[in-house]
């Protein structure tokens, strides 16, 4: 049996800690004109950390899962549509191929005065070479998530839903890129 070890997240925020920091999200003081509706929309935001809705909007996984009847997010679901349609397109011997280039600096031209960063002109060098010789590139710009409104990067719950076992909650249904490789069997 596998065992999940636990014990490196912080714990989960009290009523008090979470209010403060949905607010802080506010601190122009333009929104004080609707704080009312900022304090009803805190309370659903509170509801939702607090019951854990990770998934709060949920279809039948449907044929072709262990447990068609589960539950599962519509997010998920179309997450893995598209994976699908990514992977068969990576594995059709007629398409060029592909180089996933990552510029992982923090700051842009956005959000530190001055210019682009080094990293982000080198990546695109490399993706410029790259594209001479016949391969297509994708740009992953982390710089993105401190200068676009609201960008995040949520981190891959992949490898405990694959690592589980039985009837557990997460090995109902298995990891967005595990049924890639081999359906998985009913």
């Amino acid at each position: 049996m596998i065992k999940v070890r636990k014990g490196q997240a912080p714990p989960p925020h009290s009523r008090e800690e979470f209010g403060a920091r949905f607010q802080a999200a506010q601190f122009d003081p333009a929104f004080r004109a609707e704080q009312v509706a900022l304090d009803r929309l805190e309370a659903i935001a509170w509801s939702g950390y607090h019951e854990d809705r990770k998934a709060p909007v949920t279809r039948k996984a449907g044929p072709g899962f262990a447990d068609p009847d589960y539950d599962a997010s519509v997010e998920w679901l179309e997450t893995r549509e598209r994976l699908r349609a990514a992977a068969s397109k990576q594995t059709d011997p007629a398409t060029a191929s592909r180089v996933l280039l990552i510029c992982g600096a923090p700051r842009n031209d956005g959000s530190c005065p001055g210019e682009m960063s080094k990293t982000y002109r080198l990546t695109k060098v490399a993706g410029e070479t790259l594209s001479k010789a016949g391969i297509e590139t994708d740009l992953l710009d982390l710089s993105l998530i401190t200068s676009e409104y609201r960008r995040h990067i949520h981190p891959c719950k992949a490898c405990v839903s694959t690592a589980a076992v039985g009837e557990s909650r997460a090995g109902r249904l298995s990891a967005p890129g595990a049924e890639l490789a081999a359906p998985r069997p009913k």
